[in-house]
């Protein structure tokens, strides 16, 4: 499965960047979820996230690595839905604006048939997408 996004933001790219690359905007981008940090170390981030999903709580693990594009994720896969879920999070100059492009891949496990995860991950999408472009406007 492969879902994108992309919005421009009348914010320099550079200052983008810095937004994109802060652990308070990590954490804001699930805004469903609580969001902890677990392990800092260096460029790379691993944060738990606390999510309610049909009824019931649980968690999932991410790790973040940052860089001078933007942002790449993966999803620890351990759990019943996903066998793969990779993303990245870039950032292009675009005259005096930035063009924010979020990329997901994945692929589910045998018996979870795609069509019925992709509803809810492109309303994730949709809703990191917004939570992203709020922090980088408030910057401007």
């Amino acid at each position: 499965m492969h879902l994108e996004k992309h919005f421009d933001v009348q914010v320099p790219r550079e200052t983008a960047v810095s937004v994109v690359g802060c652990d308070e905007t990590l954490q804001d981008l699930f805004p469903d979820a609580r969001v902890d940090i677990i392990k800092s170390d260096g460029n790379r981030r691993t944060v738990l996230t606390h999510y309610t999903a049909l009824g019931q709580e649980g968690t999932a693990k991410f790790h973040f690595t940052f860089d001078d594009d933007g942002v790449s994720f993966s999803k620890v896969c351990d759990g019943r839905v996903w066998k793969k879920l990779i993303g990245t999070v870039t950032l292009e100059a675009r005259g005096k604006g930035t063009r924010v492009h979020i990329e997901y891949d994945g692929a589910t496990k045998a018996f979870v048939p795609e069509f019925t995860i992709r509803g809810p991950m492109q309303s994730q999408l949709d809703q990191m997408a917004e939570a992203l472009r709020d922090k980088i406007k408030s910057t401007a």
